[in-house]
């Protein structure tokens, strides 16, 4: 019997229905627990300053609701390219949707790094600005620093895919990076109405 057949086995109880969730699934389901306390943290301490700056640039001054609109899109598309990538493990389809996520998970990052670089240009928001300016680049950069770790272990899943060949019963590290990177995409839908729309329209 494999390792993975002893730890899926030894992970369900006599009795149970249906399958159980594994160690690794349980470690995961843990350290996004602590990620959406991490968030929260950050979320409320954004709201908690809201409006609070005597100076500016505010919200509705110096953030750019198109662009960030078009690398949203790119990033929860992401989200659907990921699910499709995960049914055809052990396809050659496989390696299409999951490189169609990294290019889209890259993309962001570059509308990011472009909305930044005119904040700091054209508005002069720095992190030490002003109240806004260190909320800001401190949650959005945080979530930033999620959407690359979740790039870099996209590629490493295939890179190893491309040497040896997952099959369609190899799926764990798979699915665990896709609920990684579900959870980066939920993250950002938070933070894109906290940030994008009640901070800068005020609803």
């Amino acid at each position: 019997m494999s390792s993975a057949s002893i730890t899926t086995s030894a992970a369900r109880r006599p009795g149970a229905p249906g399958p159980q969730l594994t160690a690794a699934q349980w470690g995961m389901l843990a350290f996004l627990l602590s990620e959406v306390a991490f968030f929260s943290t950050l979320i409320v301490t954004y709201l908690s300053f809201m409006g609070q700056d005597r100076i500016g640039p505010t919200p509705r001054e110096a953030l750019s609701l198109p662009l960030v609109i078009a690398t949203t899109i790119c990033l929860l598309s992401s989200s659907v390219t990921i699910h499709l990538a995960g049914k055809k493990v052990g396809t050659t389809a496989f390696a299409l949707w999951w490189s169609l996520t990294i290019a889209l998970g890259i993309i962001f990052l570059l509308g990011t790094a472009y909305e930044w670089h005119e904040l700091i240009e054209k508005h002069h928001l720095t992190i030490s600005r002003n109240l806004f300016g260190t909320t800001y680049y401190t949650l959005v950069g945080f979530h930033g620093l999620h959407v690359t770790i979740g790039i870099v272990a996209m590629i490493a899943v295939l890179a190893f895919e491309q040497v040896h060949k997952l099959r369609a019963v190899d799926h764990a590290p798979i699915e665990l990076v896709a609920w990684y990177w579900h959870f980066v995409d939920a993250v950002w839908i938070v933070v894109f109405t906290v940030v994008y729309l009640i901070s800068r329209y005020g609803v």
